[in-house]
């Protein structure tokens, strides 16, 4: 699963990499300038787009938007993706209103949460009370959630979820959660990211320091 979620993360990369640079003027593109762009091997690039059927010529390189079109196919995004926010507070809000995902076809179907307050039918985006999900999801087809729930929450909303044709959850709530064989958890804990980053920056300066020490 690790293994196929790297490759499906250096695709998105690659596809990015070549939508700017189509949008540069450029028609053709090498291993060799999406090595460098995404940072691993030319021949990293060339298994990848081998494991599905992605050919190129070695003078020639690989034609740019027939090979964006074959990318959008194997990603999904010749398809409507939609997604649904489970749980409206701050962070959700931001989710919703987030004007990055039109940009790569995803599109924010609803939110849901149990707070009166900020329930919203009437809106752009709407916003409906989590009773509503399960006919929600079961209508538009929904297969993606993005979950931005209290812990205590969390793992009663991903059972309620594995009922419905949700195949795959964002989870923001401060629990890892785990994944099935058919259910998909993408675990992402900001608190320890941030932590993460102060500790390489504190790393980074201890061993800076231990350099000038021993000069």
């Amino acid at each position: 699963m690790k293994t196929q979620s790297a490759v499906i993360e250096r695709l998105l990369k690659y596809r990015d990499v070549m939508q700017k640079m189509k949008g540069l003027g450029f028609v053709r593109v090498f291993s060799d300038n999406l090595a460098d762009a995404v940072g691993v091997s030319p021949s990293l690039v060339r298994k990848d787009f081998s494991i599905f059927g992605l050919t190129g010529n070695k003078r020639g390189g690989y034609q740019m938007e027939e090979l964006i079109a074959k990318l959008n196919i194997i990603l999904g995004k010749d398809r409507k993706q939609k997604i649904i926010i489970i749980g409206c507070g701050k962070m959700g809000r931001a989710l919703i209103n987030y004007n990055g995902f039109p940009r790569v076809g995803i599109r924010v179907a609803a939110g849901f949460d149990s707070d009166p307050a900020v329930l919203d039918e009437a809106a752009p985006i709407p916003i409906l009370h989590i009773s509503k999900i399960k006919d929600f999801i079961t209508e538009k087809g929904i297969q993606v959630a993005v979950l931005t729930v209290p812990e205590p929450s969390a793992q009663s909303i991903i059972d309620s979820l594995k009922k419905t044709c949700i195949k795959g959850v964002i989870n923001f709530a401060p629990v890892s959660l785990r994944s099935s064989e058919n259910f998909i958890i993408q675990n992402i804990n900001v608190e320890q990211e941030i932590e993460n980053i102060f500790y390489q920056i504190h790393f980074a300066d201890g061993a800076a320091s231990s350099g000038e020490e021993s000069k």
